[in-house]
This record gives structure tokens, sequence and C-alpha cells, in this order.
């Protein structure tokens, strides 16, 4: 039998146990890394990247909140849901090996193992990552993890969310692009009954008028010229889990009837077909514009507004929840150090107060972007305020703000002490946001008389 391209961490404490799994596994395996304590456990997750973690339940250590193979799945699920775990028990702890599985584990192995029964489980669990890998482009694309933070309108969302999620209610989620839309419709998903089902998205903004049915509903071959096969559409790929219509404001009017009658009827009919084809999803729509408004111009329909918005969150801009700004920053340096094989690992106060100072008008896309070219151009193991390039906006809103009458050293002079203000007189990031140097930045100052 060929070798799995597994990577299998082991925790147990039994020294024996281990020596004996060290013999077995990477016969079976390509990479098998054990350990003897879960206090290693998320350092080393972070490092050997496991597909698949096998994990005592029971350990010698001061955790007081229950059975420490719980406490420690619930530990790497928060961190990483992605990963499988198979839970490693003894005979009399097989109802607490149950209750595990209710909380996400996969398996469980009972001790003493039999050696096929072991191998067979965690081949299979490492299929099963496979296979929910392979469904990834059912995910929103931008998979940045949902940071709440500790602002009330963020808090809100979640005590909103956590009531809703498990039930089949149509959710209209609203905000500045780059807010995170995508990202809150994943995480609804996730936490729903659903959430092993797909989550099938649709950039409905994107959709020209003549694809719209075919991309949605699908088509039969011979339908039209290019129909040279069958073709499932977005519906049917959702049957049984969630659709995400992202930019469902740019439909225009005469299709959101066929969208409506689609969600009314719950079934579809393909284009160039007759039959009638039920369908089973949880719908999540997304928009950046006002539909509200838009309803009473007549640009959108009344009944489908009332459809898609059972439950509306609306997500704040990123300069409404600066607190989230550092966890953020913190999550793309990581991504991208590794990406780009930098050593990264964070950024000096002066940096990350000048980032939350930034007006992002961009939102988190902004500011990903920003961490990401930062992370690329830096040299050194710390970002400082010299590596951060913020796009030239704020010289532009110092200026909206000003009369156009005045002369252009009116509007330097005005620009240079809102700067001053804003970044409590630090020079750096006041040259660095006016994109002059350092020297420039001290003539105009005594020019000013600032």
């Amino acid at each position: 039998m060929a070798k799995s391209k597994a990577k299998i961490l082991v925790v147990d404490d039994n020294s024996g146990i281990r020596a004996a799994l060290q013999l077995l596994l990477p016969m079976y395996f390509s990479q098998v890394e054990l350990i003897p304590s879960p206090k290693e456990l998320i350092s080393r997750m972070a490092e050997f990247r496991p597909d698949v973690v096998l994990l005592d339940m029971n350990f010698h250590t001061d955790i007081n909140t229950g059975n420490e193979g719980l406490y420690w799945l619930s530990e790497i699920k928060k961190l990483r849901p992605d990963i499988e775990v198979v839970l490693f028990t003894a005979y009399a702890d097989i109802q607490l090996a149950v209750e595990g599985m209710k909380r996400g584990a996969f398996d469980f192995v009972v001790k003493p193992w039999d050696n096929d029964k072991m191998i067979q489980i965690l081949q299979a669990a490492y299929a099963n990552r496979s296979k929910e890998a392979k469904q990834a482009d059912k995910v929103p694309a931008s998979a940045i993890p949902m940071l709440w933070g500790k602002g009330q309108a963020m808090s809100d969302i979640r005590k909103t969310v956590e009531k809703i999620a498990a039930t089949d209610a149509s959710v209209l989620i609203t905000g500045e692009n780059g807010t995170g839309k995508d990202v809150l419709a994943g995480e609804i998903h996730r936490r729903s009954l659903r959430g092993v089902k797909p989550m099938v998205c649709v950039d409905a903004g994107a959709l020209t008028e003549t694809l719209f049915e075919s991309e949605l509903f699908g088509h039969v071959k011979g339908a039209f010229t290019d129909a040279h096969t069958d073709r499932v559409g977005k519906f049917e790929l959702a049957d049984g889990g969630t659709l995400f219509l992202d930019e469902i404001g740019n439909i225009p009017l005469h299709l959101q009837a066929k969208l409506l009658r689609a969600l009314q009827n719950r079934t579809i009919t393909r284009v160039g077909d007759t039959k009638a084809i039920p369908v089973d999803i949880r719908l999540i729509c997304a928009t950046n514009k006002d539909l509200e408004k838009m309803v009473r111009s007549g640009e959108f329909r009344e009944d489908l507004y009332y459809r898609i918005n059972t439950v509306l969150l609306h997500l704040p801009a990123l300069r409404e929840r600066t607190d989230e700004i550092a966890s953020f920053a913190e999550m793309f340096i990581a991504k991208y150090s590794e990406r780009y094989r930098r050593q990264v690992s964070g950024m000096t106060p002066e940096a990350l107060e000048m980032l939350k100072r930034h007006t992002w008008s961009g939102n988190i896309r902004e500011l990903q972007n920003c961490i990401e070219k930062a992370v690329i151009m830096s040299d050194g193991t710390t970002l400082d305020i010299s590596d951060i390039e913020l796009p030239r906006d704020i010289m532009h809103t110092e200026r909206q703000l000003m009369s156009g009458s005045e002369t252009l050293e009116e509007t330097e002079e005005k620009a240079i002490r809102a700067a001053m203000a804003r970044f409590g007189g630090n020079l750096s990031m006041v040259a660095k946001v006016l994109h002059i140097s350092r020297p420039t930045l001290y003539t105009k100052l005594k020019k000013y008389n600032i």
C-alpha cells in the first residue's frame, strides 16, 4: 500500500504508546510527529501544520475545565476548524469520546488498539479533510477568519449570528466595500446546520443579463448556441447548503422577478427545459447599496427586498472598529510572511498607531493589501512606519475640507497642521502620510511657523 500524504500529529503522555506509534504510523503516512504534552500542541500545530491530530483523552495537567481531551479538542477546533481530530481513549471513556464527536471530533480509537482499525480511521479522517479542501472554491474567496473585536456594534452582530445561524432565515448583509461581508456570510454558514454542505458564492453584480439564468439555474444541451452540454446552475450546486449572492443590489430590475420566483417556489427550471427541479437552500445576500432607497425609487423590487431580508446585519466600516486593526494586522503579517518567506513577526507601536489613525476607505481589504506590500518590501523582522505606504488620501481628505479659494500655500499649511494634530506631532508619521521627506517637513514647519 502506498503511503498517504497525510501529516499526523500524535499527542499522548505515555512514552510506550508513543514508541509503538513511532514504528507503526510512518509505514502508512508521509509525516508523523509525536509530542508528550498538549501544552506543546498549539505551537506544534503552527509549525507542523498537521492534517489529522490523534489526541489522547487524559493527561496529567492542571486544566480544571473537565476532561482534558475535550478541552484540547475545543482549542484545536477554535484555531483550526479544518483539522480533523481523532480521539485516543481507554475503553472506560468511550462515552467521553462520543461526546467529543458531538463537539467536532472525526472519530475515536479505543486502547488497546487494533493496528488495522487505527490506520483505517486515520486514513478516513485525512480523506474527509481532503474532500472538504476540494470544496474550498465554494467558500468566500477572502478566507479571512471572523474577528469580532470588542466594539458594541460587532458584539451585537455576533449575538444575532449566534441566534440565527442554526435557522434557515434569509440574511441580508450590508456595508461598505471591503468590510468583510463575505467573511460574515461564511461564518453564518459555518455555524449553521448546513455547515457540512457547500456554500456556493455568486457575484451577482458580475453576471451579464444573457448569462444570469444559465449561471443561477443551469441549462440543458442545445438551449442556446454555445450550450454544448448540460450545465448545473448555482442553485442546484448549493442544494442542502447555502447560496451566497454578493452585490445583489446590482441585479437589473427585470431579472429580479426571475430570482424572486425561484426563491418563492423553491424550484428552478434550467434554460431550455420545462422540468421544475426542487432546491433546498439557505439564502444569504450582501450589498454595499441602500436597498431601501432603491425600493422607494423603483430600482429594486419591494417583494424581493422583504424575501431576502428576514434578518438584516450591517457591518460597520473599519474606521468605526479600530480595535480590530491590530488583530487584522497580526493575521495578515503572519499570512504574508509565510507566503513570501519573510521573517516579519510584528510591527512597532508607531506603525500600529499610524494604521489606527488612517481612514481606510477600502476597509479590511485595503488594510490587507497595505500589509501585504509592507511585508514584501520590509528588510527587517518588525514593520515600522517606513515600511508602510498608506494610500494618498489624507492630503486629499484634508483638501476636501478647505475652501477652493485658498492659495496652494494656504492649502499646504492647513494640511500639515491637520496631520500634525492627527498624529500628535510625530514627525516621522506626518512625513510618511504626507509623502514628503523629514528634511522637507522640517523646512515647511519652519516656513509656516508650526
